[in-house]
């Protein structure tokens, strides 16, 4: 999470979706710190207060929801747009990404209730602010 997450942050601030304070690279080592520095901050904070368990359980139903938003999104391009140069083929055709869904579908059904639950009141919060803030926003949807 501490690896990866920094740079989604960035990346969303790049698109307009976060402030733009948070798309800032440090000049020497052009990575960017901002995201860094803060997504620490509040990882420290939530571990010192939340159980590891439950953080665990979401950190988990989230990365396999963003699995499954993957392979659809796989299927819908390869649908939607089928002469776009692809520099890399997915190995086995259509086939691999409706099983990477079933099978992440198969691990996030093993999760509880209420992982569930937080999960949709997370994803009710993001969507809510994305639609309130990031929608008028972003660079993408411009294009």
């Amino acid at each position: 999470f501490l690896m990866g997450q920094p740079r989604i942050f960035f990346s969303m601030s790049r698109d307009g979706l976060l402030p733009e304070y948070f798309a800032r690279v440090h000049p020497r080592f052009r990575t960017p710190h901002v995201t860094t520095i803060w997504t620490g901050v509040v990882v420290a904070a939530l571990s010192a207060f939340c159980n590891i368990d439950e953080m665990a359980n979401l950190c988990n139903i989230g990365t396999l929801f963003a699995f499954v938003l993957v392979c659809a999104g796989v299927i819908i391009l390869r649908r939607k747009d089928p002469d776009r140069p692809r520099p890399f083929r997915v190995p086995g055709g259509i086939v691999m990404p409706i099983l990477g869904i079933l099978f992440c579908l198969f691990l996030m059904n093993g999760l509880d209730k209420v992982t569930w639950l937080r999960f949709g009141v997370w994803l009710a919060v993001g969507l809510a602010i994305y639609f309130a803030y990031g929608f008028k926003r972003s660079a993408l949807r411009a294009r």
